[in-house]
């Protein structure tokens, strides 16, 4: 790959077999849909709308048992294999339904991932207990059994009231994250936790000037080295003085007043440091003579790394508050951290194939890593792109892969799939869908919330937006006029793919300005009409300037809480095994 970080929109299967090298990635991080209660890709559910049904019906498409799922499914059998075989035995098992829709969809990918993951790297799979036996099944075909790391469980949520809802089960309040290597030469950093406060109460229970410290045992079974003297202990005989170290072996010309010692290990022992090792910790004032004059060593509570990392998380809450931007599956960067730094070093590659809201992307770009994130939709580029910008006091360098680039690109992706085209304007815009659609043909598409200037001293206001790809007149923007109207919004904005008509243009300007509270008062068109292609050529909206320079507070903690994996009344297990 280049120096530069790529954002890829589309099929993450087509990216990684046109795109994709070999053996270019360092780290692999995938959270994959699993089933249709999960859209993985969905930011806003609007379930009771014939739209909103349409948005989501590609992704639920892509784990639903049907013609093309089949043939997926023939198409991995029939190559063979250890993958081909495993996906056939699970065919046989649980049967032809979603669930082996799904898989059928992951087993290509994990192969793939597998070729473009290099020899020292691992691959992170997080996904549910609803999946996950079969999904270790496949990974095990693809990587090898012998190449599993860990099964890593992580606790996602509190206590879930399932009794009370009638669920006669235990709370389901976990996710699992497999971890596989390539080879056995894999790279592995030691990631540390902090000690639990009961632990340091427990453990560090002594104190000096210092801070609180417990003591260790300094012997071992076993001789290495510089390991088998005698520790020269002294203390004064009059009063309760203690042992210390006799660091100038004064024993060899005892001073008067003075009682002198060599100490041995424990019986059938060895010291587990050098003679000269010690001294340096006595020197320090690292030991504590027992009565006997036995030397242990002072390990402080602050001076330790704290608990090698184990396979139960349960310190790393879900994401909320202002990080959430509402996007159902979001996860904590505080996972993804701990996840990159396990498996790279700076300057190293991570790989994101269902990236999502960015959060992989966003974590690597702090961690001073390079990466990749592949979506198939606009509305994750467009929200990572603005995750980016804004989250970062520099620009990010990254190369985005798959974007309309010019009008012909973006008449293409209005005519293969309109609402891909709408969250793509959208993100021209840095606006974002509304969770809602409003106006009377519930043509109004998107929102931008911001502050007129930067004192931030009133409350956000609002730009809505409709996008049209063709069919328009002077009606449409009469509607989205009403809308604002009724909204209270401060601006409307018309984004067209075609060139407005001048009763477009004259139907806009009737509707008066907007005054803003920004210094000047200035004032701006209340509706506005703005093309695609000029857009694409670089010119924005007629509105305050501040929203460029960190007004724009649309993804901000007004979104949507996050949608957590919710038990439904039927259990998801055999909801997707159903035939």
């Amino acid at each position: 790959m280049t120096d530069s970080s790529q954002l890829y929109y589309g099929d993450n299967l087509e990216i990684l077999r046109q795109h994709i090298d070999d053996e270019m990635a360092d780290l692999i991080y995938l959270d994959p849909p699993f089933n249709s209660n999960r859209n993985y890709n969905i930011i806003f559910e609007e379930q009771a709308s014939a739209d909103a049904h349409a948005q989501v019906q590609a992704f639920e498409d892509t784990w639903q048992w049907d013609h093309k799922s089949a043939k997926t499914y023939q198409e991995v059998v029939k190559e063979g294999g250890p993958v081909g075989d495993t996906l056939k035995g699970l065919g046989e098992t649980i049967g032809k339904n979603d669930m082996l829709a799904y898989l059928s969809m992951m087993a290509p990918r994990l192969k793939e991932l597998h070729r473009v993951l290099k020899d020292t790297g691992t691959l992170w799979l997080h996904c549910d207990p609803t999946a996950s036996h079969y999904l270790k099944l496949l990974l095990d075909s693809v990587f090898g059994p012998e190449q599993f790391l860990n099964e890593i469980v992580w606790k996602r949520s509190s206590a879930h009231s399932d009794a009370s809802q009638g669920m006669e089960r235990c709370g389901r309040i976990h996710d699992i994250i497999f971890v596989y290597s390539k080879t056995d030469e894999y790279k592995w950093n030691t990631v540390y936790t902090p000690y639990s406060e009961e632990y340091l109460e427990q453990e560090y229970n002594n104190k000096d000037e210092r801070g609180y410290y417990k003591e260790t045992d300094l012997t071992a079974n076993k001789p290495g080295g510089d390991t088998e003297y005698k520790w020269p202990v002294k203390r004064k005989k009059s009063g309760d003085s203690g042992w210390e170290a006799d660091l100038d072996e004064e024993y060899k010309d005892p001073k008067p007043g003075w009682e002198y010692k060599q100490v041995d290990p424990y019986s059938g022992r060895y010291w587990a440091y050098s003679k000269e090792n010690m001294k340096e910790f006595a020197r320090n004032d690292k030991l504590h003579h027992r009565r006997t004059g036995m030397p242990r060593l002072k390990q402080y509570a602050e001076e330790m790394p704290g608990v090698p990392l184990q396979d139960i998380w349960t310190d790393i809450p879900p994401e909320s508050g202002d990080k959430d931007l509402g996007y159902p599956t979001q996860k904590p960067e505080e996972l993804l951290e701990r996840v990159i730094k396990s498996g790279t070093d700076e300057g190293d590659v991570v790989l994101d194939p269902f990236c999502g809201c960015g959060t992989t992307v966003s974590v690597a770009e702090r961690l001073n890593r390079r990466w990749v994130g592949i979506d198939i939709t606009h509305l994750a580029i467009s929200l990572m792109k603005h995750r980016l910008e804004a989250g970062f006091e520099y620009e990010v360098d990254y190369d985005v892969i798959g974007e309309p680039v010019d009008l012909a690109g973006a008449e293409q992706l209005a005519e293969e799939d309109r609402f891909q085209f709408e969250w793509w304007a959208l993100g021209l815009v840095n606006a974002r869908p509304l969770e809602e659609k409003k106006g009377p043909d519930q043509g109004i598409d998107g929102q931008l919330r911001f502050f007129p200037d930067k004192s931030e001293a009133m409350e956000p206001e609002e730009i809505l937006f409709s996008v049209k790809s063709g069919n328009t007149g002077p009606s449409d923007v009469r509607d989205l006029a009403g809308t604002v109207r009724r909204e209270d919004a401060a601006m409307g904005v018309f984004i067209t793919l075609e060139e407005p008509t001048d009763a477009m243009e004259k139907e806009a300007a009737s509707h008066g300005r907007y005054e803003s509270a920004e210094l000047g008062n200035q004032t701006y068109p209340k509706i506005q009409i703005i093309t695609v292609e000029e857009l694409l050529e670089g010119k924005g909206l007629d509105a305050p300037i501040y929203i460029e320079q960190g007004g724009n507070v649309t993804f901000r903690s007004q979104a949507p809480p996050q949608a957590d994996r919710e038990d439904t009344d039927e259990p998801e297990q055999s909801r997707l095994t159903d035939h």
